[in-house]
């Protein structure tokens, strides 16, 4: 018995080090070297505040701000431990219902915007905290924030296009918008 327990005692100290202690170092090390923004949550600051993370969303429901994505957790919008979607499938009819009736709350929101509206405004994301709209979807609400904001629409629509971030390289991804930069890049107009 002895002959066995031994190297198995020795063999589970010994990868208890190198897999709890020594690979987390060493990634974390490189990843705080190479992407120090990125490994420290892509906070944005506000003075020496943090009011966000540039990788999950948040929840903007005033008419001044741009929303974003819908989230899927629970019990409420944007919460990080409840990652999750909705898991309705296209043909699900409650998600059909819940697309309709989301439509209807944008159209109510801003009654003169005759636009088709885009797929991001009315579907959540696989993980619920999707921080970034299509440039469709900023596109779709800048006459309502222009007019909550009392701001012509054309200074409103020069924010967005500076907020737009193209694909890496100009192939990889999606053109985005962040929406909390575009929301605080909005509060440095007053």
């Amino acid at each position: 018995m002895k002959t066995i327990l031994r190297p198995a005692l020795v063999l589970f100290v010994m990868l208890s080090l190198l897999t709890g202690l020594a690979y987390p170092w060493v990634v974390t090390s490189v990843a705080q070297s190479l992407f120090p923004a990125q490994a420290s949550g892509s906070l944005i600051l506000r003075g020496d505040k943090p009011i966000g993370s540039a990788l999950i969303g948040q929840n903007f429901t005033q008419p001044q701000h741009f929303w974003g994505r819908l989230s899927a957790t629970s019990p409420m919008p944007y919460n990080a431990a409840a990652s999750n979607g909705s898991n309705l499938g296209p043909l699900n009819p409650a998600l059909t219902d819940a697309v309709k009736g989301r439509i209807e709350a944008l159209r109510a929101a801003d009654p003169g915007n005759t636009a088709p509206v885009p797929v991001d405004l009315v579907t959540a994301s696989a993980s619920g905290l999707d921080p970034d709209i299509s440039p469709a979807a900023a596109q779709y609400q800048v006459a309502r924030v222009a007019k909550a904001r009392g701001l012509a629409a054309d200074k409103v629509q020069v924010l967005v296009d500076q907020q737009t971030e193209m694909p890496l390289a100009g192939l990889l991804g999606e053109s985005r918008v962040n929406v909390l930069r575009l929301n605080l890049a909005l509060e440095s107009l007053r």
